[in-house]
């Protein structure tokens, strides 16, 4: 039970984000892109602008195959499936540590982003989220 709580709970957070991204955009919550001050000076250049918004599309429209994914393996796989559907989480996670994270602390550094050190409170919060996937698929 506590597996399927994990990936739902899981779930409710990235369709927050991908009603954020679709809808509000240039939102600071929800893991939006208003927190980047490049999102607002991109609307100076429209030809960027709008593949900007590209871009966040169709980052929202990828977590939106994955939240239908997990709804499937959710309503039709076995505790074994959805176990290792959060190990898989778990390892893709961690990928953003390998690009998107030295990207954020980049611009943060260089006061690119609002809040500051939003970095640092965005890697800490996606670390326990691993860690959680990781815990829930093992016990």
């Amino acid at each position: 039970m506590i597996v399927k709580i994990v990936i739902i709970t899981f779930m409710v957070l990235e369709l927050s984000n991908v009603i954020a991204l679709y809808f509000f955009p240039g939102s600071k919550r929800a893991n939006s892109v208003g927190v980047f001050f490049a999102w607002e000076e991109s609307k100076q250049y429209p030809e960027i602008h709008d593949f900007v918004k590209y871009l966040v599309n169709w980052v929202a429209g990828v977590k939106l195959v994955f939240l239908l994914l997990l709804t499937v393996i959710v309503l039709f796989g076995g505790l074994s499936l959805q176990r290792q559907s959060l190990i898989a989480l778990a390892a893709a996670t961690l990928t953003f540590f390998w690009r998107l994270f030295p990207l954020i602390s980049k611009m943060d550094r260089n006061g690119k982003i609002a809040p500051r050190n939003y970095s640092i409170i965005l890697g800490v919060m996606i670390l326990c989220i691993i860690a959680i996937f990781t815990f829930a698929a093992l016990i």
